[in-house]
């Protein structure tokens, strides 16, 4: 079964293929992606890898933490699942006229 992993702290600069191209040193990677912000498409500074093999991710994760990349130090991790997060609801109460 497939790992994800997350990678923090990286350079702004970094591109998926850049990514790609630093976990595939540890072994297969199923796909590579840089976050970016939706308002102006620059990247957030992290990004999440999918690697195929357990141990190669395992691997990864233990040696790419740290690691030096373009003058930062980046984090990786194993990614946590997403939580559900959903939209707050209104606001309410507070100060009513006509009183």
């Amino acid at each position: 079964m497939a790992k994800n992993i997350y990678v923090g702290n990286l350079p702004f600069s970094s591109t998926d293929e850049s990514l790609n191209q630093l976990f595939s040193e540890y072994g297969t990677v199923n796909s590579a992606r840089i976050i970016k912000d939706k308002f102006t498409d620059r990247s957030r500074g992290f990004g999440f890898v999918e690697m195929e093999n357990d141990d190669e991710a395992d691997k990864a994760i233990a040696e790419a933490n740290g690691k030096e990349v373009d003058g930062r130090t980046i984090k990786v991790s194993e990614a946590q699942p997403r939580e559900n997060r959903r939209g707050g609801g209104g606001g309410g109460g507070g100060y009513k006229r006509g009183y």
